[in-house]
């Protein structure tokens, strides 16, 4: 048996395993080095410098960023390791913005517990840079930059594991910073709004747009009848912030609290997700039967749905037309329920408690209109309900148990774990499963669908199909995905999108999680809430059968389509002045030519078309009859380079196709 390779951390011997650095390695010696900048799941970046170490022989080295090796001797906590990490906490609180009791991270915010941890009792360093402006631009995320440590975290997030990169570090000395591109901001950008970055940041710089304000608004409108809906993900993640373990079951304390603090209806948007199952059944089944608009690739994740319009709109056929849950039970709200209660739908406030950050910008889109306003009004994060029982003064944990509101309070096991990734792929398989055999099973545990990793493939025999699904969580292994597909390597004919790693249970708006494998805790959560139900298909909602029955009809009927389901459009965006490239034409110009510069046209050739008809013309000395323009956007983006040569517009365009064309009109 061979010998076990060890080192030394502050004179206790600490056994090598396949830890990537000397920090995870300490870590097994119950020594919680500080550090901002360093995750297990990103790359290592060694910004912070708070994580340094003494190794004998060889000096001061920073922890994240040092490999393990056999024989170190290290020291954690020397007096000039104390020292040096007080004097760099000085330095981020010098240029940091103090307004800490009215941050929102405030008691949350690691810059502060670390500055208390290390004994910072003054900053002996004077702020060198001006305070910036606060981006409120986005409809879901404010990004204040005079609270950014440049620890990077954000920038990592968004680059390497969501695949985005929607912000950056822009310029440099002094004036180094996060930003978006081109100096845009966050509206401008390619943000999707997936909320990872404030979820890693430390310190506040990024964070959710508040609702809070305005749902205490509307609950204090004695006009208003307000109803809540609770996401499934919520359920088990809420509790953190009040001290519960992770995947702490906390419905009953949650509609408790909700109704103390004035919620005329709470609802379950996992009925909604039972609902959305049975639509996304039946569409899959529809499509399945044709063989047409395959994969279906679901929809009910809007940070998803924005980035597949802003960069995959050849996909967008594919998407399925079903709405998010949360959609579905805003519209059925406002459209059926209360109305039969004697309340103006007019008069009904819609609020939806999340996990999610992109939901408060779905909200605004107006495809999610049925003709009393927004179908949700509000979207509270799981973080922005709890602040809400805090501000009550509600002593969450000793608050008793209390049900939801019928009808839309009954759910089956499916909608929950429609949080999890997979969840959405496991739920429908239970449905189409039985809906094919048209036999019913107590088989409804997918456990191929359940192994957590971010991007999997599973194959399943349905009736005489034998189908090949795929789950992806995170956007970075979306993007993986697809190209397997766009390069031939994969074929499926399923496929479930969530945009935040592991699935709604690791949103944006959920806490921070402080304790290890928190998602894998969140997950199981809800696995067991699962197994805790008398029901765990969808199909076998009698509240599903009535609502149909009584107002739906059938999946997909025309009354369903108005509630349920939507539509999606091409949303590829480019933010400099494409008219530079243009030339400067004659005033006297006879025929107007416009070529769509959008990304994907340009992908397809746009430029070289562009470069080939300011050839010709200058060759064929017509400089002076045409106007050329660059535009954005058709449209169109699937059947580009898109071209429109005077009234005509041309798809799918070639150079050879746009001369001749010219050459007929200018005849």
């Amino acid at each position: 048996m061979s010998k076990r390779k060890m080192l030394m951390v502050d004179h206790i011997p600490v056994p090598i395993g396949d830890e990537r650095n000397l920090l995870e390695v300490i870590r097994k010696a119950n020594i919680e080095l500080p550090t901002f900048c360093y995750h297990s799941e990103m790359s290592i970046y060694g910004a912070c410098r708070l994580c340094l170490v003494e190794i004998e022989g060889r000096g001061l080295q920073p922890a994240c960023s040092t490999l393990p090796e056999e024989g170190l001797v290290i020291s954690t906590n020397t007096q000039q390791i104390r020292a040096m990490r007080r004097m760099i906490l000085e330095l981020m609180l010098a240029n940091h913005q103090g307004d800490c009791p009215t941050c929102v991270k405030g008691g949350d915010c690691q810059l502060q517990q670390l500055a208390h941890r290390m004994g910072v009792a003054k900053i002996r360093f004077s702020r060198v840079k001006e305070r910036l402006r606060i981006d409120a631009s986005s409809p879901a995320i404010i990004h204040d930059p005079n609270k950014c440590i440049l620890c990077g975290d954000c920038v990592r997030t968004c680059n390497e594991i969501q695949g985005v990169g929607a912000i950056d570090f822009a310029y440099s000395g002094s004036e180094f910073a996060v930003a978006p591109c081109f100096g845009k901001n966050m509206a401008q950008g390619e943000c999707v709004a997936c909320g990872q970055c404030s979820l890693v940041c430390p310190t506040g710089a990024l964070y959710a747009r508040p609702s809070i304000n305005e749902v205490w608004a509307a609950l204090h409108d004695p006009a208003k009848t307000v109803v809540a809906q609770i996401d499934p993900a919520v359920r088990i993640a809420l509790g953190e912030d009040f001290n519960l373990a992770a995947g702490t079951i906390a419905t009953g304390q949650i509609v408790s609290a909700l109704r103390r603090m004035g919620f005329d209806f709470v609802y379950d948007t996992a009925f909604a997700a039972d609902l959305m199952t049975i639509e996304l059944g039946e569409e899959f089944l529809e499509r399945l039967e044709k063989g047409e608009r395959l994969p279906i690739i679901t929809s009910c994740c809007p940070a998803w749905v924005t980035f597949a319009e802003q960069h995959y709109p050849e996909y967008l056929d594919n998407l399925s037309t079903c709405r998010s849950p949360h959609q579905m039970l805003g519209a059925l709200v406002k459209n059926k329920v209360t109305p039969a209660k004697g309340v103006k739908p007019e008069d009904i406030v819609v609020v939806s408690i999340m996990p999610c950050i992109a939901k408060k910008g779905e909200v605004l889109r107006p495809e999610f209109s049925t003709g009393y306003g927004r179908d949700v009004d509000y979207v509270l994060t799981t973080l922005g309900l709890s602040l809400m029982i805090k501000e009550a003064g509600l002593n969450f944990n000793q608050l008793g148990q209390d049900s939801f509101d019928m009808p839309f309070g009954f759910i089956t096991g499916a909608g929950v774990i429609h949080g999890n990734s997979g969840g959405v792929t496991e739920a429908v398989a239970r449905y189409v499963s039985e809906k094919v055999s048209e036999k019913r099973s107590d088989y409804y545990v997918y456990s191929n669908m359940r192994n957590g990793a971010e991007l999997r493939e599973i194959k399943v025999t349905l009736g005489k199909n034998k189908l090949n699904l795929a789950v992806a969580s995170g956007l970075g292994s979306v993007k993986k995905l697809i190209k397997k597909m766009k390069k031939g390597q994969a074929h499926y004919d399923f496929i479930e999108v969530k945009a935040c790693p592991g699935g709604c249970i690791n949103g944006g708006g959920q806490p921070p999680g402080k304790e290890k494998n928190i998602k894998a805790k969140r997950s199981a959560g809800l696995y067991d809430n699962d197994k805790m139900l008398q029901l765990h298909k969808s199909r076998e909602n009698p509240y599903i059968a009535d609502l149909y029955e009584r107002f739906l009809e059938k999946p997909g009927s025309q009354i369903a389509r108005k509630l349920l389901h939507t539509h999606y459009q091409s949303k590829k965006r480019v933010y400099f002045d494409m008219n530079n490239l243009a030339r400067q034409e004659s005033k006297q110009a006879k025929l107007e030519l416009s070529i769509c510069f959008g990304t994907s046209c340009l992908v397809k050739g746009a430029q070289g078309i562009y470069s080939g008809i300011n050839q010709y013309l200058n060759e064929n000395k017509s400089l002076d009859k045409v106007q050329i323009n660059t535009t954005f956007c058709y449209e169109k983006c699937s059947r580009g380079p898109v071209i429109r040569i005077g009234e005509e517009v041309i798809e799918a365009c070639t150079l050879e196709i746009a001369l001749e064309e010219i050459g007929r009109q200018l005849k």
